[in-house]
């Protein structure tokens, strides 16, 4: 079976635990909501922060809300490279043993041990649609992409299945890049060539 998703290049960001929250901008902070983004119940938010490391670091790093129990940054591999660390490629949550750098907010810094991550690429869909589409949570599929000039098919997309997600492809810049991602585009879901 095959069907069509929307895409989403995902820039750096980071989701903060209600205590690094408080260290980072101050006792009883509410995070202030910018806009919301494609998965109901989440939004960027006004706040940013400073990510830093030994070699480098990034400022205006934009948080994304809600709050969560564990605080997670998310980057890109040329990122990491840019911060010097080696952070694994994993599913979001999936934080042990994990890559750590400081965080630097407008009242308080945060030294993570671990928390930062490349974000494996991933197709979120809601249950209904799952079953539709023959799809199964954790189920590995491939994603065809023809953007003008640099057309590709992405393999080993994790899907994520829940009550809440919106049907969504999610790449990092990395290959936002590689794909000639430019605006809204289309990626094309095929089921029948997955790889493992």
């Amino acid at each position: 079976m095959i069907f069509k998703t929307p895409i989403e290049v995902s820039a750096r960001h980071l989701h903060l635990s209600p205590y690094d929250c408080e260290k980072l901008f101050g006792k009883n902070y509410k995070l202030k909501k910018l806009r919301d983004i494609s998965q109901p119940g989440e939004f960027a938010a006004q706040e940013m922060i400073i990510v830093k490391t030994k070699q480098s670091e990034f400022k205006n790093v934009r948080v994304v809300g809600p709050l969560r129990k564990n605080t997670q940054v998310e980057i890109s591999k040329t990122d990491a490279y840019e911060l010097g660390i080696n952070p694994p490629l994993r599913q979001s949550g999936d934080l042990e043993n994990s890559a750590g750098c400081l965080l630097i907010g407008p009242k308080g810094r945060v030294k993570l041990n671990q928390g930062v991550i490349i974000s494996q690429r991933h197709l979120h869909i809601d249950p209904l649609s799952a079953r539709k589409a023959g799809l199964k949570n954790k189920q590995l599929v491939s994603v065809k992409i023809n953007s003008v000039g640099r057309p590709i098919t992405f393999h080993k997309v994790i899907v994520r299945v829940a009550e809440n997600y919106k049907l969504s492809f999610h790449l990092d810049t990395d290959e936002g890049n590689a794909a000639g991602i430019d605006g809204k585009v289309k990626g094309i879901v095929e089921i029948n060539h997955s790889r493992k």
